[in-house]
């Protein structure tokens, strides 16, 4: 008996394998597509079903506020709302006010702001209701509560990828300003004083063992001894914008006439420390377990220029770095950065890089011989969608994010028309694509804050307090002696 030929049977049958061919990719196709479409449903009724939660929860809110109010005639809000921390916590303490009524006083704050907030963010929240909402980068964006808004412009993000929730910021590119900073966010740098105050005290230690039991130094942050400033106004990698060099020029003169000495203090090596020792150990597998969880659901629009460059492969990503080398050599040491490392090896002696760094620049700092070191703070707030693609202008706060130092941020002027006009005359340092987008980012800003930053060395939060509430007073004095 001849054997069984599949070869000749199939050639007997003479099929035509072109629609067969056809059909299988149109099938696979539409099933990838209905899948896709069905996860994408499941996403978006989790989001509505949060939506209804969150609906619910202000709803209950407002009950409880309206409650309390009934119980209570003589109740007023706005009387407790406008005091400042210092002030809040001694009228608790001597008992002219009571816990409850300072609870629904901020709930009534919150409230109003969130029914505020609804009314000009409807169009977004339906448009936000098939987007996925992580943390986005240094601007505050989520599928449930929509866009946070910037409340001296409408116009503008607020910054900051948590948005402050409890008052405590979680920003992973060094803003209070993924590395994770946190912080208290406060009206005045009292507050902030006084917040430290309560972490740092027996309390607190025993709740975290891992935590070191060092208590808040009152004798430092009341200190008024005159201080050695480090200073810079432009750290080579991003040139400031017109209202962050004229708002850190201010301050520094407000510095010298007060008694304190400035020293000049440039930042060390900080192409190699953003790039090398930064980006790459932020993105160290390559940025594949971020994107593992961006690709769970649709993306927020804030995280679209994160989302796409992560989804590249690697040796394209070393392709795009080489051909970008000669033009845009920034951009380029970006993009090779995000390759993260080649082996476990690499990550060591990374680590060993960073440690190195770190004591490079405690020992600049104590040759020296500074205190403390003042510095621009990125502003003014960035324009909506610009966040996500201008990893350049976290320059001057992620540094202090990969030294561990504490650094704070103190409002100090406002944008002027004088700052807008400049801006149209601002060149950058490398005049490539992410010193274009800077221009676009902070334009219109006029009338918005501006700070400076304040740093000082690890473990020293109350010196950087101290020189925070100097930088603070000094400003508060300089706008009364101008208004008289």
């Amino acid at each position: 008996m001849d054997g069984f030929d599949v070869q000749k049977l199939i050639l007997d049958m003479d099929i035509n394998w072109t629609p067969v061919i056809a059909a299988t990719v149109c099938g696979t196709g539409a099933l990838y597509l209905f899948l896709k479409w069905r996860n994408n449903q499941k996403i978006q009724k989790k989001i509505l079903n949060a939506r209804k939660r969150r609906d619910k929860s202000l709803q209950q809110a407002e009950q409880a506020v309206q409650q309390f109010k009934i119980q209570n005639p003589d109740f007023e809000s706005s009387s407790i709302v406008s005091l400042s921390l210092p002030e809040l916590t001694g009228k608790l303490k001597d008992g002219s006010l009571q816990p409850d009524a300072v609870l629904y006083a901020f709930m009534e704050k919150v409230l109003t702001a969130a029914i505020f907030c609804m009314w000009i963010m409807y169009e977004i929240y339906e448009f936000m209701a098939s987007f996925r909402g992580l943390q986005s980068i240094y601007d505050c964006s989520n599928p449930i509560y929509g866009q946070t808004l910037n409340p001296c412009n409408l116009q503008k993000t607020s910054g900051g990828s948590s948005g402050g929730v409890r008052g405590i910021s979680s920003c992973i590119k060094g803003q209070k300003s993924v590395l994770t900073s946190l912080g208290p966010l406060g009206r005045d740098v009292e507050s902030l004083a006084l917040c430290m105050r309560a972490l740092l005290c027996q309390d607190m230690f025993s709740l975290d063992p891992t935590v070191p039991p060092i208590p808040f130094n009152q004798e430092v942050y009341e200190s008024s001894e005159p201080l050695r400033i480090g200073y810079y106004e432009n750290d080579g990698y991003l040139q400031p914008s017109p209202s962050m060099a004229r708002a850190f020029r201010e301050t520094k003169d407000l510095l010298e006439r007060a008694g304190h000495t400035l020293v000049p203090f440039q930042p060390l090596r900080l192409y190699h420390a953003f790039h090398e020792l930064t980006v790459r150990g932020i993105l160290g597998d390559g940025g594949r377990t971020l994107f593992s969880h961006l690709q769970a659901g649709p993306i927020d629009p804030c995280l679209r220029a994160q989302a796409n460059m992560l989804s590249i492969p690697g040796f394209i990503k070393k392709l795009i770095s080489i051909v970008l080398k000669p033009f845009y050599p920034r951009l380029s040491a970006n993009m090779d950065a995000s390759l993260g490392f080649g082996s476990v090896a690499e990550l060591w002696r990374q680590h060993a890089n960073i440690e190195e760094y770190i004591q490079e620049v405690i020992a600049e700092w104590r040759r020296l011989n500074v205190d403390v070191l003042l510095c621009p703070m990125l502003g003014p707030a960035f324009n909506f969608r610009y966040c996500g693609s201008l990893n350049s202008a976290l320059s001057y706060t992620i540094l202090y994010n990969l030294l561990n130092f504490p650094a704070g941020a103190v409002t100090v002027s406002t944008v002027t028309e004088d700052d807008e006009a400049q801006l149209r005359h601002y060149k950058g340092v490398h005049g490539d694509v992410w010193d274009k987008l800077f221009v676009k980012a902070v334009k219109g800003g006029v009338g918005l804050p501006v700070a400076v930053q304040c740093v000082s060395l690890p473990w020293q939060d109350e010196m950087c307090l101290r020189f925070m509430r100097e930088v603070e007073q000094l400003t508060a004095q300089s706008k009364l002696t101008r208004k008289h």
